[in-house]
């Protein structure tokens, strides 16, 4: 018997303020980072997807973003810094 099947894990990247394409407020956004990963007997092995998202903290409007997208606006929210850490803390999620 094999089990097998996946699990996501929810990386919160940044907080910036970003004018919302939905409600047109100048809020703060969330910058998230979503990895599905295949498991096998419950261990996690290699990710099976990987989709990043800004959310409006005001209306809760949540936009689609590229990874290349992601990366500048992380670099943006750094003061134009580049960024060599990882997200300190993953958070799995029901999905």
């Amino acid at each position: 018997m094999i089990i097998f099947g996946t699990k996501g894990y929810l990386y919160q990247l940044a907080i910036l303020t970003l004018v919302c394409g939905q409600c047109g407020n100048p809020a703060a956004h969330t910058l998230s980072k979503r990895v599905t990963k295949f498991t096998l007997f419950f261990v996690p092995l290699f990710p099976v997807s990987t989709k990043y998202a800004t959310q409006c903290t005001f209306c809760g409007a949540q936009q689609k973003i590229t990874k290349e997208q992601a990366e500048q606006l992380q670099v943006q929210g750094a003061g134009g810094q580049p960024h060599g850490r990882q997200p300190q803390q993953q958070q799995p999620y029901q999905g």
